[in-house]
């Protein structure tokens, strides 16, 4: 897997970009965590455990995995619900 598009570096993570994040309360388990970027907190160009953002409704965790939309999902990444991994 290609480093840029496991969320540890902040150049390829923008507000509006869907995402899957771990919240530090899910680091034990693992769970994922998926939402709109809103806010990114990182301000260093990279971290070893993923760029820290804030979603659209307020979850806050490192970013695990970015999500590209094809061009047919473009219009419908906008607004995406959130929602939680359960697995």
């Amino acid at each position: 897997m290609d480093t840029h598009l496991n969320g540890k570096h902040r150049d390829t993570i923008r507000v509006g970009l869907v995402v899957d994040i771990i919240r530090k309360e899910d680091q034990g388990t693992g769970k994922k965590t998926r939402g709109i970027v809103q806010d990114i907190l990182t301000n260093s160009h990279s971290h070893p455990h993923g760029i820290k953002v804030r979603l659209k409704g307020g979850h806050v965790g490192r970013v695990a995995e970015i999500f590209r939309p094809t061009p047919s999902e473009d219009t419908d990444a906008k607004n995406p619900a959130e929602r939680s991994d359960t697995s």
